[in-house]
């Protein structure tokens, strides 16, 4: 009797559990068998894993062979297992030493010739087997980038099943051609979900094959959006664009990203691991560093917003924003259902999915953008325009955005039409997304120094008895925030959110604290009511 046994990773939304793949031969009619509750996918692992290990010059054993997955409660889906349960069935067999695989984690999809696809999930994987205390990781060619990423842990890329028997038995390892030249790679078909494009608003819709990025110097006009967008930025705060068709509300949205901070080291990995689940991260770009953009169709359902699926829940819409802008473009135009599931990512910053096959906890702590036309036709706010919606019909369709909802948006803008002088660029260009995101970044830079030792790096995520009891404004500053209390303006949601706001635009012009005139700035962000306080973010 032959035994024994390899590891890899099984994935559950975006964390791993490392799963021992144990393989044992016995005499008998020659049969495979495997057990530990495998999807269909796996359960197919049994043919790719016989034809790859005799295409690779080895021998199959013929003999009753049980590969059993450890623990066998944990649901285990997809191809990655295919390389730990070849290796360990070539131990069992003693083609090459079961101690030599006893504690290594291999994680990848065998093609029938033997070669070593590349599959979805790999730094996830790497890092739960990290966390686990495994040093020694073998993963496809094409994502030893990614694992790489993974401080501690030694990582083996191999192109094929020859040349990890090779290795493991110290023999020359052998030459694997690459694919023909002129085409795309079909190797890299693994990592990528098809309609996971820029179409669909999973990537950043600013990305253009001609290397063009907008920049915020093109948007004409629209001086208090603009600032409000620097607002937002600084202090990831969520914003509410409302206006006419054609004012810039898209124009203004796609721009934010770039005017967010670059990410940090450990901001980047969970961004990665994300959209290296969902499918949507680049072949040859194994690091995402820049904030993630997405914006889906008002036609989303809940599931792709918030993060559903068949059998185990996949991330959705808040999860690839993750760290990043969320732009919801006709935002009344999404059902009221996939609109209020929002509420819980938008306090919590994380998601949790609950269904049949598990629970699965997301990420999803993100800035959202939200775009409204003031009714169905767009030109209620246009005077002179023609506007027939009806009174009824203009009420129901901004009722679409439910308060509870709404008192979750930090920032409340009114976007203007251009007017022909500042089109036709006779009002001169406003400041380029570098000058913005300079100041945005120094703003940060306080806030973070302001709130060291604490488990929040940003303004929006300060809870409201901190702000009220910690971080103290002027004396005096909240006079015209607590008469809006007391007549109902706001709510006491609300009056945090407001005194949030008030220290990013303190942190903006470098103030020590806010004061009066920052709460009126950030009261007037809010609800939209002229407090006669210039708006200028930066400056007084």
């Amino acid at each position: 009797m032959g035994f024994a046994r390899a590891c890899s990773v099984a994935l559950v939304g975006v964390e791993g559990v490392v799963v021992e793949v144990q393989a044992d031969l016995e005499p008998g009619v020659a049969a495979f068998t495997l057990v530990g509750l495998p999807d269909k996918s796996l359960v197919e692992s049994r043919d790719r894993v016989r034809a790859a290990v005799v295409n690779s010059g080895a021998v199959w054993p013929q003999k009753k062979l049980t590969v059993g997955l450890s623990p066998a409660s944990v649901p285990k889906s997809g191809s990655g297992f295919d390389l730990a349960v070849a290796s360990a069935v070539l131990g069992a067999a003693e083609r090459i030493d079961p101690a030599m695989i006893a504690d290594v984690v291999m994680i990848g999809e065998l093609g029938l010739d033997g070669r070593v696809r590349p599959v979805r999930g790999v730094l996830p994987a790497v890092l739960a087997a990290a966390e686990a205390g495994y040093e020694q990781v073998v993963v496809p060619e094409q994502t030893a980038g990614e694992a790489a990423l993974v401080p501690g842990v030694s990582v083996l890329g191999v192109r094929s099943l020859r040349q990890l028997i090779a290795v493991l038995c110290d023999e020359p390892v052998p030459d694997e051609p690459a694919d023909g030249q002129g085409r795309p790679d079909a190797m890299l078909a693994g990592l990528m979900i098809p309609g996971t494009g820029l179409g669909t608003g999973l990537a950043p819709a600013a990305a253009r094959g001609d290397g063009h990025r907008p920049d915020l110097a093109d948007v004409a006009g629209q001086l208090r959006p603009r600032q409000a967008l620097e607002v937002a930025a600084a202090g990831g705060h969520h914003l509410l664009l409302s206006g006419p068709p054609g004012a810039g509300k898209t124009m203004l949205a796609e721009r934010l990203s770039a005017v967010l901070p670059p990410l940090t080291r450990q901001e980047s990995l969970e961004v990665t691991a994300v959209h290296s689940v969902a499918g949507i991260l680049p072949p040859g770009e194994p690091l995402v560093s820049r904030a993630p953009y997405c914006a889906p169709h008002h036609s989303a359902t809940m599931q792709s917003l918030v993060g559903g699926g068949n059998g185990i829940p996949r991330p959705g819409a808040v999860s690839l924003a993750h760290r990043g802008v969320l732009f919801l473009d006709e935002a009344p135009e999404f059902s009221g259902k996939a609109l209020d599931a929002l509420r819980q990512p938008l306090e919590s910053g994380h998601v949790v999915v609950a269904r049949a096959a598990g629970v699965v906890r997301l990420p999803a702590r993100f800035l959202m953008v939200l775009a409204a036309n003031p009714c169905p036709c767009g030109r209620h706010t246009l005077t002179g325009a023609g506007c027939e919606c009806p009174p009824s019909v203009v009420r129901r369709y901004q009722a679409r955005l439910s308060g509870p909802l709404l008192d979750r948006v930090d920032l409340r803008v009114e976007v203007e039409p251009v007017d022909r002088a500042d089109l036709l660029g006779q009002g001169g260009r406003g400041e380029s997304t570098e000058v913005v995101a300079a100041r945005v970044r120094g703003a940060r830079a306080r806030a973070a120094e302001r709130l060291a030792g604490t488990p929040w790096t940003t303004n929006s995520e300060v809870p409201g008895h901190e702000l009220r009891t910690r971080l103290l404004v002027a004396p005096g500053a909240l006079a015209a925030a607590e008469r809006d209390l007391e007549r109902g303006i706001l709510t006491a949601r609300g009056l945090d959110r407001v005194l949030r706001v008030a220290w990013t635009v303190a942190d903006l012009r470098a103030a020590d604290r806010p004061d009066a005139s920052d709460v009126a700035v950030a009261l007037e962000l809010r609800t939209g009511i002229q407090r006669g306080v210039p708006m200028g973010a930066g400056e007084r």
